[in-house]
This record gives C-alpha cells, sequence and structure tokens, in this order.
C-alpha cells in the first residue's frame, strides 16, 4: 500500500494507525519455558551476596602443595610439612641476647630447598631418638634492621645492608632433643658468645662435644656447614647465593 504523506487528516490517520499495529505485532513475545525454566537449563547469576562472603577459615589455608611441586626458592612454613620439629623462637620473645622481641609472632619459615634437607637431617636424628629444636630460621631483611639499630656490631648481627643467610632462607639455629622434648646438653645456651659456644673448644665433658658432634655430622651430611664460633648455627650450601628477602608472614 502507498500512503502519501499530504493529504488529508484522514490519510494522516490511516498512516499512524498502521504505524502503531505494525510495531505491536513486531515486539517479541516471552518465552514461557525460559522464565519458568528448567533442570536442563539453569541462569547462572554473578555477583550475588553468596558469592561475595567472606572466605571460611579452611578456605583461607588449603592444604600445603607438596613439596616436589614447588621451587626451591619458595618460602614455605615448615610445620605444614613436618609435624615433628619443635620450636622456640627466641626473637618473637624478649629472650634473647638483644633482650628485644623482633619478630611479631613466632613462625619458622625456609624456602623449600632448605626444608627438604631440614627433614631429611631430622628423619635421620628421628631413628637415634631425637628432633631438632628450633630458635631462629628465615629473618626478613626488615627484621635484621631491628636488630642491627639495636646491636650495630658485626661480630653479633650481620650489617642488614649486605644480610645474612638468615634473610636468604637458607640458615637456622637450632638443638636437639630427646623423646621426651628435652634439650640435649651443648654446653651453652643459643646465643652465648664467648670461646664456650665454639665447636673448637674441646674443655667440655664428652657428653657435650659428642652432642655437638652429632649435630654436626648430620647436618654436614645433608648439605649444610657451620659456624666455628656458633654450634647452634648452620647454613645449607645450595642457599648461599640465593638474593636476600623481605618476606614476612602473616600473624594468625
Amino acid at each position: 500500500m502507498y500512503i502519501y504523506c499530504l493529504g488529508s487528516r484522514f490519510n494522516w490517520l490511516i498512516f499512524i494507525s498502521v504505524f502503531l499495529i505494525v510495531m505491536v505485532s513486531c515486539k517479541p513475545k516471552p518465552a514461557a519455558d525460559k522464565i519458568k525454566g528448567s533442570s536442563s537449563d539453569s541462569i547462572r547469576i554473578l555477583g550475588t551476596v553468596a558469592e561475595e562472603e567472606p572466605l571460611q577459615p579452611e578456605q583461607l589455608q588449603p592444604d600445603p602443595v607438596p613439596l616436589s611441586q614447588l621451587a626451591d626458592t619458595t618460602f614455605i612454613r615448615l610445620a605444614d610439612y613436618d609435624d615433628s620439629f619443635v620450636y622456640d623462637m627466641r626473637y618473637a620473645t624478649t629472650n634473647n641476647f638483644l633482650k628485644a622481641q623482633v619478630y611479631d609472632c613466632a613462625e619458622c619459615y625456609t624456602r623449600v630447598k632448605t626444608a627438604k634437607a631440614l627433614i631429611e637431617a631430622n628423619a635421620v636424628f628421628k631413628k637415634k631418638g631425637y628432633r631438632i629444636k628450633f630458635f631462629d630460621c628465615y629473618r626478613p631483611n626488615a627484621v635484621q634492621y631491628k636488630m642491627w639499630e639495636i646491636m650495630p656490631n658485626p661480630q653479633y648481627v650481620a650489617n642488614p645492608v649486605k644480610g645474612s643467610i638468615h634473610n636468604k632462607g637458607g640458615a637456622v639455629d637450632i638443638t636437639l632433643v630427646d623423646e621426651n622434648g628435652k634439650e640435649l646438653a651443648m654446653g651453652t645456651d643459643f646465643d652465648f658468645f664467648g670461646k664456650a659456644a665454639h665447636h673448637d673448644y674441646l674443655q667440655h665433658s664428652d657428653t657435650i662435644l659428642g652432642n655437638r658432634k652429632l649435630l654436626k655430622a648430620i647436618m654436614e651430611k645433608h648439605g649444610f656447614w657451620s659456624i666455628r664460633t656458633e654450634w647452634w648455627h648452620y647454613n645449607l650450601s645450595a642457599a648461599s647465593n640465593d638474593p636476600v628477602a623481605n618476606f614476612k608472614w602473616n600473624c594468625k
């Protein structure tokens, strides 16, 4: 049908009526099946309140990834991989030579390669009736600066500008405990800075010298080397060239 735009008012009314009829007839009709839905055609709603709820505690700390699946330089919490270790993290207390708490909370983190060596060494100790006890593990470089502010003496604290192997996640301060959790006699307490703490100080009893020898021999067999002046300190040789880190763990 051809309708002239110019003409009587009647023609205009006809044009408008036809236009409205066509528009109404072309409007898509709602699909009843889609509105009702079905078991085979559900609708996923994004951004709902349920999806934005806080994670539950069990979701915040998933099961640890096996060490074999992690890069050797990854930092891990040692207790997540071996529950037989014992801990007395002195720098999370004031019971240390600094007489100050420099960690916010007590945790023992290391890089994966250090953890692997420690777990293997601990397995050997356990066969002999002993376990490793930790005084210190990985130390963030920021903590090294705190220690330097308190004791700016390289004889006792490594200069944080250069950092120490503790800051690389490759050093641990340890002793041994027996099956009852009692520390083996080592001649001095941890962080005793005197000749009696030296490996070459031989004026101790045979028991003490034997305990130190046992600790040193097994740790060295698993890739660690000792410091002459500190019977408790062991560095993983493979971690010597790792970069200084400032990774910080969350306190629960």
